[in-house]
């Protein structure tokens, strides 16, 4: 395997004190367990390639073998925590610049794998894991959807090499008929066209935006930062969890309750 760093494996390392990666994935998708606030914790990434069976998922992007592998890690994940009363957290280290495109890839069905790991994240969520997506990098088109989107927090690094949108620019351009200089003026007062991942925290679709000086060879301050973001995140997300496990008890038993009164009033 001929495989270069991105900034998704660099943090992926640090993260888990490079820890050993789950065998018996393809080469494109890393898997490694750490602890975020003192307990266990799952760290998923996509990360490049050049040995791809799908030459269009040689640069880190997501495809087939990419999303349906995502699929199966969440998936087992969530079996292998079924019985236990407090669900491992699980994060997604983002940095996807795009989803696979390609003749192959639409034949064998690229939408079905990238569903099936947005289900499997949804699915974690539903189950009680706390999801948090760390976006270091790219996130980019059905990429981010299959890969990170489904979280319950969103944290992401203040810097210029990260981009969460539904295209790259040249291609929104093309698309457009337009310039990148014109999509980058129209960006400066239509928020959701923007790249600037500042924009995506002025939407409030960010738990955390964090000013990270050494991105690509983080240094202490940058890991107590990042570490400080992942346990507020996933501190949070086990209190949604909680008051929505309460929420829907509530619910079965008022639900029972009409059910009762319904049955005595016949």
């Amino acid at each position: 395997m001929s495989q270069k760093l991105n900034r998704a494996a660099i943090w992926l390392d640090k993260l888990t004190a490079n820890a050993p990666r789950m065998a018996g994935l393809c080469a494109s998708v890393q898997v490694a367990d750490g602890t975020v606030d003192g307990k266990a914790a799952r760290f998923i990434t996509v990360v490049p390639d050049e040995n791809n069976h799908y030459p269009r998922a040689k640069g880190g992007e997501v495809g087939l073998l990419e999303g349906w592998t995502l699929a199966k890690v969440v998936s087992e994940t969530i079996a292998e925590d079924a019985e236990k009363s407090e669900k491992r957290a699980i994060v997604a280290v983002i940095d996807v610049p795009s989803q696979a495109y390609g003749r192959r890839e639409e034949a064998f069905g690229i939408h079905q794998a990238l569903a099936g790991a947005a289900a499997a994240y949804a699915n974690a969520r539903l189950a009680g894991h706390p999801v948090v997506g760390l976006i270091v990098g790219k996130a980019m088109s059905g990429a981010f959807l299959a890969h990170g989107y489904q979280a319950n927090r969103l944290i992401a690094f203040n810097d210029s090499g990260v981009m969460i949108h539904a295209m790259g620019k040249e291609s929104a351009a093309r698309i457009t008929l337009r310039t990148v200089e014109a999509l980058e003026k129209l960006a400066a007062t239509i928020p959701p066209m923007a790249y600037d991942i500042s924009n995506y925290e002025t939407l409030g679709l960010l738990s955390a935006l964090l000013d990270i000086a050494s991105p690509e060879a983080p240094e202490s301050a940058d890991m107590d930062k990042v570490n400080a973001a992942l346990v507020t995140a996933v501190r949070e997300a086990r209190t949604d969890n909680t008051l929505k496990n309460r929420l829907n008890a509530k619910n079965r038993h008022s639900s029972a309750l009409v059910r009762e009164r319904m049955r005595a009033a016949w």
